[in-house]
């Protein structure tokens, strides 16, 4: 029987509702769905929102700042580049002239090296013909004095004989 009192209540509710009804409360609903999204808005979405357009501008400077930096690196290092290329041709110029300027100082060595050992050389060849005009001398003296022994003793002998 108490089955029987709530099939009938359900079967009155069901008569008396039927699938769309449109009185008082869709309004409501309504009303209650736009206060919730305005709420949300105020409270979730603008901040949200707020946050993710100051991070992007945040991100855009950051970006935009590192462009500049780089750049100014890239402009910078090409500088380095090209001064270090400036300085290389330097060095290797001064390399070619301190070798030049070494080539003449060792010619100029070698010369003055040559004629002090040809002045040397010319001083030992007067000593050695002077030494040679003096043996010579030395020896037609001793030829003179042994050709006058001889003749004295060949004069000597043939005068006693």
């Amino acid at each position: 029987m108490i089955h029987s009192t709530i099939l009938l209540a359900v079967e009155e509710a069901a008569t008396e509702s039927s699938l769309f009804d449109f009185d008082a409360t869709l309004p409501l609903m309504a009303v209650q769905f736009l206060i919730l999204a305005a709420i949300l808005n105020q409270i979730f979405y603008k901040p949200l929102g707020n946050a993710i357009d100051s991070r992007a501008d945040y991100i855009r400077q950051n970006k935009l700042s590192a462009k500049e930096r780089l750049s100014k690196a890239e402009s910078l290092a090409k500088q380095y580049e090209l001064e270090l290329a400036e300085t290389r041709k330097e060095s290797q110029q001064l390399i070619i002239n301190a070798q030049a300027e070494a080539q003449k100082i060792a010619a100029r060595e070698m010369a003055a090296a040559q004629q002090e050992a040809q002045k040397i050389r010319e001083a030992a060849y007067q000593e050695i013909e002077q030494n040679k005009i003096e043996a010579r001398k030395g020896l037609e003296q001793q030829v003179d004095s042994i050709s006058r022994l001889i003749l004295d003793k060949l004069l000597g002998a043939g005068m006693i004989g």
